[in-house]
């Protein structure tokens, strides 16, 4: 007799998903506690105008460790050359294409009525304030983690953007390694809660303690995750907590891709961590040696400019009431020698030679040497500029590919959610099968132009050994001519389509012959 054994069922949690949702994060938090020495020294020694990890009144200063500015310079120029490279000021640094389920018959013309979305979609962002937002979060992009948070607007701002600081953010992941719920931490003062949180309803303790305490602030923490219950297509939960009592303020459901208002990049990661390591993070031991070295070398300065002396103890000289000021008389004693400097014991020759290599380290490690600087005497030119672009993508290419597939294609995708809520635009999902979303980007043109060179060097070696008679029936010239085009981002509606160059080489014949006509012509009169 065969007996069947069912396997039992887990006995359910008793506690509530509000419950839950708070161990998750204090899990969370208690593994971005670790990182937090090494995020904040990164933040003191190079992004000191930041917010700390640590509590601290407001106002301090944070910048009396910092004795060599070079870290703080190179963070800034990191960040706009990042900005400059990836998503320029009032330029178009990406294009909705059709992909690759649209016929090829059908491509132009998508592509021409995409182009018209990608132009009003950049005009959302050019009278935005993401540029100066985004700007923010390549700062923190230095030190790994950087997090943009992305609103719906008005009538007259459609989209909103808003940095957001790395220590109000926990990060956790999921089972595919991707950052599922995030968790963002705010102090509201009671009164307000309602008024932040329109469609939120409150316990009666917190009702109690806003009649009492209504000017007093109330640790909220906002949650956004990802619902996997639904399988055909992406889901977020928003839902807002206050800890201290335990309550679930308010809960919304968003679906549809770009439906999560946070954008979380990395510039490189290490598998098994949420949190990005960015190059301050490499950077930060020579960092600490050029502060050391600065600060040492002002000790010696200070030395050599105040001057150290020794005296005989010979009961007139008081060591106490002297001033080494200039027109200080100092009496001694008769026969005794008075006060005898001594020599400071620095070597300034060797200080300098480690401060040039630990300064040449980190602005190696920032990429601050790619593009040269502003006080070259002699100005580069457009070709060795593209070259080091070149040599910049190819440095960057691996955090070149996760930044496009983290930041840009994030953004858009969210600011098309955006719009296609409001009304303003209508066209299918984005960067899928149908519509996909390219790059356009100078780094991404300077990879691009690395296939037109490999092209002109094809070229150029069927030209040597074939001529170009042969040249000619080997390659499709029209066809090499759009490939380059392509590669170089030059715009659709500029390019003719099959049906316009046969009207233009026909026309091309028809202006030959007439030409020949005319010169036989010519010839036929008499003299």
């Amino acid at each position: 007799m065969v007996v069947e054994v069912k396997p039992q069922r887990p006995e359910e949690y008793s506690e509530s998903p509000v419950k839950k949702l708070l161990n998750r994060y204090n899990h969370a938090k208690a593994i971005k506690d670790l990182w937090l020495p090494t995020f904040e020294e990164c933040y003191e020694y190079a992004l000191p105008q930041r917010e700390s990890f640590y509590t601290e009144s407001i106002g301090r200063r944070r910048s009396d460790r910092i004795f060599d500015e070079t870290a703080v310079v190179g963070v800034q120029e990191f960040a706009s050359r990042l900005q400059s490279g990836i998503v320029p000021n009032y330029a178009r640094w990406a294009d909705f294409v059709a992909g690759s389920e649209v016929p090829k018959q059908n491509q132009r013309e998508v592509n021409l009525l995409l182009d018209e979305v990608t132009e009003y979609v950049f005009e959302i962002l050019q009278n935005s304030n993401f540029s100066q937002e985004v700007h923010e979060t390549f700062l923190d992009c230095a030190v790994g983690t950087g997090v943009l948070l992305v609103e719906e607007g008005d009538a007259i701002q459609p989209v909103k953007f808003k940095a957001i600081p790395l220590p109000q953010i926990v990060l956790d992941s999921g089972f595919d390694d991707k950052v599922d719920h995030i968790y963002r931490k705010r102090m509201i003062r009671m009164k307000e809660l309602l008024i932040a949180y329109p469609n939120g309803t409150l316990s009666e303790k917190m009702k109690m303690d806003m009649e009492k305490m209504g000017e007093t602030e109330c640790e909220i923490v906002e949650v956004v995750y990802r619902d996997y219950s639904n399988t055909k297509e992406e889901q977020h939960k928003f839902c807002v907590i206050a800890p201290m009592y335990e309550h679930e303020i308010t809960q919304q459901t968003f679906k549809g891709l770009g439906s999560n208002p946070y954008i979380i990049y990395r510039w490189s990661k290490v598998a098994g961590e949420v949190y990005g390591r960015g190059p301050l993070q490499l950077a930060l031991p020579a960092i600490k040696t050029s502060n050391l070295v600065i600060e040492l070398i002002l000790e010696n300065a200070q030395m050599s400019i105040s001057g150290m002396y020794q005296v005989e103890d010979d009961g007139v000289i008081n060591v106490d009431n002297i001033s080494l000021i200039p027109g200080t008389i100092i009496p001694k004693a008769m026969g005794s020698s008075g006060l005898q400097p001594i020599a400071p014991a620095g070597n300034f020759n060797v200080s300098d030679l480690v401060l040039r290599d630990m300064r040449t380290n980190i602005k190696k490690a920032l990429y601050n040497d790619m593009l040269g600087t502003p006080n070259e005497k002699t100005p580069m030119t457009a070709t060795e500029v593209a070259e080091r672009m070149a040599d910049l993508s190819r440095q960057i290419g691996a955090a070149f590919g996760r930044l496009q597939a983290e930041l840009v294609n994030p953004v858009l995708q969210r600011v098309i959610y955006i719009l296609k809520k409001q009304g303003r635009i209508k066209i299918p999902v984005v960067n899928g099968r149908e519509i996909k979303i390219k790059s356009s980007s100078p780094l991404a043109q300077a990879q691009h132009q690395q296939d037109v060179a490999t092209l002109d060097r094809f070229l150029g070696m069927v030209q040597t050994r074939v001529g170009p008679q042969l040249l000619n029936l080997l390659i499709k010239q029209d066809e090499a001519a759009k490939f380059v085009a392509k590669k170089l981002g030059v715009p659709e509606e500029l390019i003719r389509s099959p049906e316009e160059m046969q009207q233009a080489a026909q026309q091309f014949q028809e202006m030959q012959q007439m030409a020949q006509q005319q010169a036989g012509g010519n010839q036929g009169e008499p003299q």
